[in-house]
């Protein structure tokens, strides 16, 4: 069902052998992101390539709209942006600088792990899987990180209750999420962006190119 191929180290947590079989038979029906895109974060930014992880809440419920990263849109989809185009407008107040691009691949490609706290939604049912298990995926996955220093950006209540697993010595950075429903509760003007390239070139690392590549 689930498409477990290139997980490199991920496949190590025992998340997969111990909680994925109950998910699997739990979920009756199509899921969105698709069986095939579910692990596309963990797949797509490797823990020793991880340097920033954004955490949100769950997919987007729209079919076509999930690709498997946080936030993320394919390109070909064509409806609203909703978060995400709140994120666009952050970024723009943020660091000056234009994102367009909806399918953020070249995030995660730097180093971003785009990681949500449910990995799936069945189609029109928001927050439908929150319960479902996926909370020990994440929990392992963010412990798993806490052997060397990394920037986490922890939008919504849901993202932020996992900061009680993360070592003191990460950059922690907390907000309300982009969603249009809390984006003026905190979001706009956290400046999360400049915030975590500072630290990183703080670090001696590269900062992230946040706009268009």
């Amino acid at each position: 069902m689930f498409d477990l191929t290139g997980l490199g180290d991920w496949g190590n947590l025992s998340f997969f052998a111990d909680d994925l079989p109950e998910i699997a038979d739990a979920i009756a029906g199509d899921i969105l992101p698709p069986h095939a895109l579910t692990f596309t974060a963990l797949v797509r930014t490797q823990p020793a390539d991880t340097r920033v992880v954004i955490l949100g809440q769950d997919p987007y419920h729209t079919p076509g709209k999930a690709d498997g990263l946080a936030f993320s849109i394919p390109t070909a989809f064509g409806g609203r942006l909703d978060s995400l185009g709140n994120i666009f407008k952050e970024i723009q107040s943020d660091t000056g600088s234009v994102r367009t691009k909806t399918a953020l691949h070249d995030w995660a490609d730097q180093g971003v792990l785009l990681l949500n706290t449910a990995l799936s939604v069945p189609p029109g049912q928001p927050k439908a899987h929150a319960k479902l298990g996926w909370s020990a995926l994440v929990q392992q996955a963010l412990q798993h990180l806490n052997d060397r220093p990394r920037a986490f950006i922890l939008w919504g209540n849901p993202a932020q209750a996992y900061a009680k697993h993360l070592a003191p010595h990460h950059l922690i950075l907390r907000s309300a999420h982009p969603s249009p429903l809390s984006v003026h509760r905190g979001f706009f003007g956290s400046r999360p962006f400049s915030k975590v390239n500072q630290w990183l070139i703080d670090q001696g690392q590269e900062p992230i190119n946040w706009a268009d590549p």
